[in-house]
């Protein structure tokens, strides 16, 4: 991790970093291997199927998991115990369930950090060289995974409403 971060941004990237690597790990027995994280400011999706989720609290903002084809049918078909082999409704509301339970770990990590977060429901937006929105303006920070079987990406926007 990068010393020079505010140690919020640190907590905040290790939060989702860790939830990511448990989550999939746990439900669908793949190991991402997480990249260098660094600022975004292009709306383009970096992945064929996203999920985003709006955040409130002591920290606002989006979280989009935004995952290659290969990647997502891969997991959900994991998941599922069947093998997939194109992005169908079940794959999409798969996206959506990952996010949440992502969005849940993490929200626990930050809590123990002092933070009190909630999320809503999240919105798949899926094709080739879709964007993602996100609530806040501004750059996100981008922490890209790779697998065996394609690469996702976890990409935050967030803003702590707590003063430095």
């Amino acid at each position: 991790m990068n010393q020079q971060l505010d140690p919020r941004v640190s907590l905040m990237v290790d939060s989702f970093l860790k939830a990511t690597e448990n989550v999939l790990q746990t439900m669908a027995f793949i190991y991402p291997r997480p990249g260098e994280h660094y600022l975004n400011d292009r709306s383009i999706a970096l992945g064929d199927v996203s999920a985003i989720i709006g955040l409130t609290g002591s920290m606002k903002g989006s979280l989009v998991l935004s995952f290659s084809e290969s990647a997502i049918l891969k997991i959900v078909s994991n998941m599922l115990g069947e093998d997939l082999t194109e992005i169908t409704e079940d794959v999409k509301d798969a996206v959506g369930e990952i996010t949440n339970m992502v969005s849940g770990v993490a929200r626990q990590k930050l809590e123990a950090g002092g933070y009190n977060v909630t999320s809503a429901i999240p919105t798949i937006v899926s094709g080739k060289n879709h964007t993602v929105s996100h609530v806040l303006s501004g750059p996100s920070v981008i922490i890209p995974f790779d697998t065996d079987f394609g690469p996702f990406v976890v990409d935050l926007c967030l803003k702590s409403d707590e003063k430095s």
